[in-house]
């Protein structure tokens, strides 16, 4: 079963705008079979394979000559050398458009590739596992804890049979031994996985770097190469703080979270929705989920760089969103019932930044429907994002 994505028009739409289009993204998000649906006349050739890969890094002119134009090229992060005769290719060409798709699952080094070659040329596209939305539009009847367990990977929905601990463990392994040893000097792929499970822990809170070392048993600096590792490949995403100015009271660490719910689920050992609601981790959960989702629409609205949290000395709310200038405040909440007790650090960071800039202020929880607050704040379900 195929499951449409939402940025399948995007990626036409580049296809038709620009010369070359670069889809980056965690493994097995799908981005190699969105790009053969889409373009089914493409012809396609992967660097995973060592042959194509060592002679697209050594001999990119002949490699550019038995694969011409238009072509999928995937995993392109294999071969940094390919970049510079790409950039020949679509200069002597430059009124036809769509003539290179590429697709990448390191994200830091191929954007590295892409900036110093390919800028003005290039269309770049993030694409991340399943939203709740595109879950539910292939498969209406999933529940919101479902979605959580089981992740986001199209695959375990394409194919709803497969075990998704299973397929999260086995993910887990191939890419310690392919994507960590590809993108750093790890000594011990034991210690790389328990750095991973100490980050799993603390989704959804500050980042203190001293901490996680401290607790893993590793150096500070190889805490924070690790912690680049896991960003680079998509495996886990930072949230910046919001301030209008760079106070003191405000915290400049940024907020630490897991890029899917269902590694996450598979990295703290829950297995089944019932195991979610009982566990003391659901709140962190909940608010890694609810990330991934506002992630998901901020990127089909067309705004980077619009999501934050806040956090002073006493409060803190989980989500800004600065559309603008204009302040949307949202606070994460596992309840099914959220009340006026919810709402105490949104009303808080309102009057702060004050009441005419927040144009929205409400608490996403698992409530069936929106309903109004006291004082102008909404309670929503995550699907009203």
């Amino acid at each position: 079963m195929w499951i449409p994505r939402d940025v399948e028009p995007r990626l036409l739409r580049s296809a038709k705008t620009r010369p070359v289009l670069v889809l980056t993204g965690a493994r097995q998000t799908g981005k190699t079979s969105t790009l053969l649906r889409l373009f089914p006349k493409y012809s396609f050739v992967s660097l995973d394979l060592p042959s194509e890969g060592e002679q697209a890094e050594k001999e990119p002119r002949l490699f550019l000559q038995r694969h011409p134009p238009p072509v999928i090229v995937d995993e392109v992060q294999y071969a940094p050398a390919l970049f510079r005769h790409l950039k020949v290719e679509v200069d002597a060409n430059r009124a036809r458009n769509g003539q290179f798709l590429l697709t990448g699952s390191q994200k830091f080094a191929l954007m590295k590739n892409v900036s110093e070659s390919l800028a003005g040329r290039v269309d770049i596209v993030e694409l991340e596992t399943l939203s709740l939305s595109e879950i539910r539009n292939a498969l209406p009847q999933t529940s919101i804890e479902t979605a959580i367990v089981r992740g986001g990977f199209p695959e375990l929905y394409a194919n709803p049979e497969i075990d998704a601990t299973a397929f999260c463990n086995s993910y887990l392994v191939t890419y310690l031994e392919r994507d960590v040893r590809a993108l750093a000097n790890v000594g011990s792929l034991r210690d790389f996985e328990r750095f991973l499970r100490a980050c799993a822990l603390r989704s959804g809170n500050l980042l203190n770097k001293a901490d996680l070392a401290r607790d893993v048993g590793i150096a500070p600096s190889t805490a924070n190469q690790w912690l680049s590792v896991l960003e680079a490949s998509g495996q886990i995403v930072l949230l910046e703080p919001w301030f209008a100015n760079r106070t003191k009271s405000m915290v400049k660490s940024p907020k630490l979270y897991l890029a899917d719910t269902g590694l996450l689920c598979t990295l703290l050992n829950i297995r089944s929705e019932e195991a979610l609601r009982q566990s003391p981790m659901c709140g962190a959960i909940w608010e890694t989920f609810v990330f991934a989702q506002l992630r998901h629409r901020e990127r089909q609205a067309g705004r980077t760089g619009s999501l934050f949290f806040w956090r002073d000395r006493t409060r803190e709310v989980d989500f800004v969103v600065d559309a603008g200038g204009s302040l949307e405040l949202l606070e994460a909440k596992w309840t099914e019932l959220p009340d006026r007790g919810d709402t105490v650090n949104l009303s808080h960071v309102r009057e702060a930044l004050g009441k005419t800039r927040v144009k929205v202020a409400a608490v996403v929880s698992r409530a069936p429907n929106a309903y109004p607050l006291a004082e102008g704040f909404r309670a929503i379900p995550v699907t009203d994002l």
